[in-house]
């Protein structure tokens, strides 16, 4: 008979590093969902532009994130900002009972997400130097400055902040990022008459839409799952997450396809595919703290929420391509104050966890949630209209008439992604 014990001499962190390890390797794989849900939703003649941005913001990402990022995320105790903490070599060789280096792959895997979301608004029409320039200025500065309020011992963190997996520290990063990118480059040609009235500008391929949100929501769950940067002895609160993420994304579907049938008579996909996304960007920062009945409702919201937004902005002429604005921005900062009216403290993995306003909390949480989402947002789009108005000032940030009618892919790399 064969003994299934476990050897004295064994280390628990041992699994809790191949967890967090395993998900970072399904948070690097959301960069293909990405890529597909973007490129997909945009014309042909920009997708070589598109799989460009993404294949190659990842390398800027890293470099970046190794040599600042990092650092000024995590090293130090100020409220505001850490210390630089140049190429690492200034942390120990544990962080929270994990290798640092695998907490670092983790972390930076979370940083090339931001990125992505702004690649997906300023589709189509926009110079590629200058959203890597921008990329790197947001990964490298802006997301890590955030991470460290909310992640690294900041002000929201001792306010008792609350974003588990990066509703607002990730996902609204990118989104005020592009909502303000979106409106200086101004929309794409055609996008709307004079009238201001929206022409739909359809993407060139929905397989690849359908399969890019697929790869995101299988992502996900390591996105959410790894931020318990653990296993041992969180069973049941990883499992609670992960069944979270998995009901508030179908709920999201199922809301935006039942939405969308009733406005246009007929379901869309492109929305059904947003409204997943948009389930699972809201219920991220409380997929640990709140019941499951509460994610599902989370991701009714979200699915109904979407498409008002995608028909919000396109009323204000502000062109998103991708919709990342909607579900990235709008669903984070929603799905961030949610928490304080659904965070549950008596669940039996929270120790002395937050009560939300429906659990006898009061507006307590609510009112920190709110600074919090107020406090990233005013920051975010102050630093990111100076860096996008220095930009324009310098190199330019948008690619001529001419260039945008014959398609980046021509202009900017002299490729085609499909040959005649």
């Amino acid at each position: 008979m064969v003994s299934t014990r476990m050897p004295e001499s064994f280390d628990p962190s041992v699994i809790d590093t191949l967890w967090v390890l395993v998900c970072a390797f399904l948070v690097f794989f959301m960069n293909a969902g990405f890529a597909l849900v973007e490129s997909g939703l945009c014309r042909s003649k920009n997708t070589v532009n598109i799989l460009t941005k993404n294949f190659a913001v990842f390398g800027l990402t890293v470099v970046g994130f190794w040599l600042f990022g990092y650092g000024l995320m995590f090293r130090g105790e100020d409220a505001f900002v850490g210390d630089l903490g140049f190429a690492l070599a200034e942390f120990g060789r544990d962080f929270s009972g994990i290798p640092t280096l695998i907490h670092f792959f983790f972390q930076l895997c979370f940083a090339v997400t931001a990125a992505t979301i702004v690649s997906g608004a300023v589709a189509e029409r926009i110079k590629i130097s200058s959203f890597f320039l921008f990329s790197l200025v947001l990964t490298t500065v802006i997301y890590p400055i955030v991470g460290h309020w909310g992640w690294g011992g900041g002000f929201l963190a001792e306010q008792g902040f609350v974003d588990f997996a990066g509703s607002t520290i990730v996902h609204s990063v990118g989104g005020w990022a592009a909502l303000v990118g979106a409106w200086i480059l101004g929309p794409r040609n055609g996008k709307f008459d004079k009238q201001g009235n929206t022409k739909p500008i359809p993407g060139h391929n929905l397989a690849m839409v359908t399969l890019g949100g697929l790869f995101l929501w299988f992502g996900w769950f390591g996105f959410n799952g790894g931020s318990s940067l653990g296993l041992v002895g969180q069973g049941y609160a990883v499992a609670h997450v992960i069944v979270n993420t998995a009901i508030a994304a179908s709920c999201g579907a199922i809301a935006a396809t039942g939405s969308s049938w009733l406005r246009n008579g007929k379901p869309d996909l492109t929305f059904i595919v947003n409204g997943g996304l948009g389930g699972l960007v809201m219920i991220t920062a409380g997929c640990n703290n709140v019941p499951l009945w509460a994610g599902a409702v989370m991701g009714l919201i979200a699915g109904v929420v979407v498409i008002q937004s995608v028909l919000f902005w396109d009323k204000m002429q502000l062109d998103d391509p991708v919709g990342a604005i909607s579900v990235h921005l709008v669903c984070g900062a929603l799905g961030t104050l949610l928490v304080g009216i659904f965070a549950e403290g008596t669940m039996p993995h929270l120790q002395d966890g937050p009560y939300g306003l429906l659990f006898g909390g009061g507006a307590e949480l609510l009112l920190t949630q709110s600074i919090g989402v107020i406090a990233v947002g005013g920051f975010v789009s102050t630093l990111s209209f100076i860096i996008w108005l220095i930009l324009k000032k310098t190199t330019g940030i948008r690619v001529s008439e001419e260039d945008e009618y014959l398609g980046l892919d021509i202009t900017e790399h002299g490729l085609e992604a499909y040959q005649p």
